[in-house]
């Protein structure tokens, strides 16, 4: 399937409609957070998001309210898409915790998220004033005037 794919993809690249390149959609994931209750939902997000035109697999995950879209779509298509369906949707906020530098902060720790996932903060470090940090850097080995407090 995979070379019919490529020789179709070829050949709408070398036709040309009134003269003009039409452009080209990139392959791409789209990864959405969706609440879903039951069977009846999941069924209904798969099969919407499946019927769109670009679409090569879709992938949904009820117990971590997620859905997958991998193909030459385009992510607020997809996102509209989903939403038509009456679920509340918006695109996917976490990350894996070990990718976070410190994924327990306030900005990056949420409870809704699913176990081992951290929300995407874009300052996700805790400030230098913190009074744990300074705690932790009063005793370190590193600090020459910790052995006087002792």
């Amino acid at each position: 399937m995979g070379a019919l794919d490529s020789l179709s993809d070829y050949i709408s690249d070398l036709v040309t409609v009134h003269g003009k390149r039409k452009k080209r959609k990139v392959m791409q994931t789209v990864e959405i957070k969706v609440k879903m209750d039951c069977d009846g939902c999941e069924r209904r997000v798969k099969n919407a998001v499946s019927s769109m035109k670009g679409v090569k697999s879709v992938e949904v995950n009820r117990k971590k309210s997620y859905v997958s879209v991998s193909g030459y779509v385009e992510p607020n298509k997809v996102l509209n898409k989903v939403k038509s369906t009456g679920k509340r949707a918006e695109f996917w906020p976490y990350v894996p915790y070990n990718l976070v530098a410190y994924p327990y902060v306030a900005q990056a720790y949420d409870k809704k998220a699913p176990s081992g996932y951290v929300k995407e903060a874009v300052q996700a470090l805790p400030s230098p004033n913190a009074v744990d940090e300074k705690f932790v850097t009063f005793f370190s080995d590193e600090n020459p005037n910790a052995c006087s407090i002792m």
